[in-house]
């Protein structure tokens, strides 16, 4: 089977997920959002739950692309840059093809809850990002014991911030996020 059809289904069961909600999800709504002939995504992902765990790694991959290139192209030596980072990457998730993500995401974290496969798919995993956050935080002096935590404290309430706002709307304030880094610097 295709690789590239399979890409090309999960990308669509994306598209499906962030437009219709999980109740939408179904291999008919797929073959449709992709524009392939009825009984396609079936014949790729025989159940349900097949096409939800490949939604889940192609959502992951993609973030984690993102996460990558953002690590690559933002630089973080002071908590304005830092700050500048984050911000970049709220806007990104709640703007367009972002948002689209985030909407399924978050969605598919919900349903995590009950399917194991899947929350084990979603765990946070190492990427440039969460690598420059903990870089910086050693860098401005926070004990190595505490990097960790406080890393991962910040990415969740960044997290919980992108939630509320495609919940609420408006974008993320600047003021929030300096206030986020400068609580993960005091502990």
């Amino acid at each position: 089977m295709s690789s590239d059809r399979r890409t090309l289904l999960a990308d669509a069961a994306l598209d499906v997920l962030a437009d219709d909600g999980i109740r939408g999800l179904t291999h008919r709504a797929v073959d449709r959002a992709a524009g392939l002939p009825a009984g396609t995504t079936s014949a790729y992902f025989r159940t349900r739950a097949a096409l939800l765990t490949a939604l889940v790694r192609r959502l992951v991959q993609l973030d984690q692309e993102e996460l990558q290139l953002m690590g690559e192209q933002v630089l973080v030596r002071d908590p304005a840059e830092l700050a500048d980072g984050i911000a970049l990457l709220t806007r990104r998730r709640l703007t367009g093809e972002g948002r689209r993500r985030s909407l399924a995401r978050y969605a598919c974290a919900v349903e995590s809850v009950r399917d194991p496969e899947l929350r084990e798919i979603l765990v946070p995993r190492e990427n440039a990002g969460r690598a420059a956050v903990r870089d910086f935080l050693s860098s401005q002096g926070v004990a190595e014991a505490d990097v960790e935590s406080r890393s991962a404290t910040l990415l969740a309430c960044i997290d919980g911030l992108v939630f509320d706002r495609l919940v609420t709307g408006g974008q993320v304030s600047r003021e929030a996020i300096e206030g986020l880094v400068a609580a993960a610097l005091r502990g």
